[in-house]
């Protein structure tokens, strides 16, 4: 089969692999129908990846087609539609049966795509370990572009604005307005948000998130803009969806007394100086941490359903398979307005 397989820094090659072949009975092969570029994917791009491996198949949000099963798999069977939530679990334990697979108990825990330890999705096929759990048949009224959202981004959106502890009536800022950045934007507001300020070096993207009723900033403006428009008190709850050290201090200053700070973005450095004494004295809650897809998905369905959230309109831009390396890119450079590049069979 061909699959988009990491060979270093800015390698990423549409070429051939073997195909997906079931390890144990719980597993199932999917035939991909829809995949997408998810920010973190281009840490693998740029060569600061998560293993040392070359050659294994990158990526982690998919929506396709169940083409064969284990026979100890019970809940799915060959034809159904189904999502691929990035991470999996062993979906035994007790945890796993919450949904939370990164406390998995069994140590089954993985992520599509950042090594040969479970090949990434931007393929043709690909194994589902644990697949009456990890391959989530595709409930009615969600569309394939809506489901393939909710496999990681729209997931870690509502994951980072819930734990920032948006509640009716609260001050809320996202940094950050890549698409992740964008959808927490949407979340703040159907969470019940008063106001919604909107940070990011990017003009465009500010555009985005003013049309839905928030305050676009420039970073550099931000903080004496909020000291003012707040006299002074700042704002309840911040999502910082970046992961830099800049943004991360950033959200620590815009945030009140008793206020939180909820760090989705994924780190960028091994090492952050935590203004701890300023947090302590101040009653801050910081927050961080990978989402679980899985335990975000109930509440996420609901909302895609009755069209309270949109996440489809994020989809900028559509390309085969064959054209991941220029998929990639586009997606590096922002070329045309580039959010969620999705990537369909040849």
């Amino acid at each position: 089969m061909k699959a988009l397989r990491y060979y270093g820094p800015r390698d990423i090659r549409h070429d051939s692999m073997d195909d997906p072949v079931l390890e144990n009975g719980g597993d199932a092969i999917v035939r991909m129908t829809g995949c997408s570029i998810c920010g973190s994917d281009l840490h693998i791009w740029h060569g600061h990846g998560f293993s040392d491996d070359i050659g294994f198949c990158v990526g982690h949000e998919a929506v396709g087609e169940v083409v064969e099963t284990g026979r100890d798999v019970r809940r799915i069977k060959v034809g159904d539609r189904v999502m691929l939530p990035a991470a999996v679990g062993c979906g035994q334990c007790r945890p796993c049966l919450r949904g939370q697979v990164f406390a998995c108990e069994n140590n089954a825990m993985a992520c599509y795509g950042l090594s040969s330890r479970l090949q990434g999705v931007q393929a043709e096929a690909f194994r589902v370990p644990a697949a009456d759990m990890n391959a989530v048949p595709i409930p009615d009224g969600i569309s394939e572009d809506q489901a393939l959202m909710l496999t990681d981004a729209m997931a870690t959106a509502w994951f980072g604005a819930r734990q920032a502890d948006i509640v009716p009536g609260s001050s809320v800022a996202v940094i950050g307005l890549g698409p992740i950045g964008l959808m927490a934007v949407d979340a703040a507001w159907v969470m019940g948000a008063n106001v919604v300020y909107a940070i990011d070096p990017v003009a465009e993207r500010r555009a985005l998130a003013a049309q839905t009723g928030a305050i676009a900033l420039d970073p550099a403006l931000a903080l004496d803009t909020i000291r003012e428009d707040t006299r002074g008190r700042k704002l309840d709850c911040v999502v910082e969806a970046v992961g830099s050290d800049a943004t991360v201090d950033l959200a620590l200053r815009l945030v009140t007394r008793r206020g939180t700070v909820s760090v989705i973005g994924v780190q960028q450095s091994r090492r952050f100086a935590f203004p701890l004494e300023r947090a302590f004295t101040a009653g801050l809650t910081f927050r961080t941490g990978t989402c679980s897809v899985p335990e975000e998905l109930p509440a996420l369905f609901a909302l895609v359903q009755s069209g309270r959230l949109r996440p489809e309109r994020f989809v900028t831009h559509r390309l085969p398979l064959s054209q991941g390396e220029a998929a990639y890119r586009r997606f590096e450079a922002r070329e045309a307005g580039a959010l969620k590049v999705i990537l369909t069979p040849d």
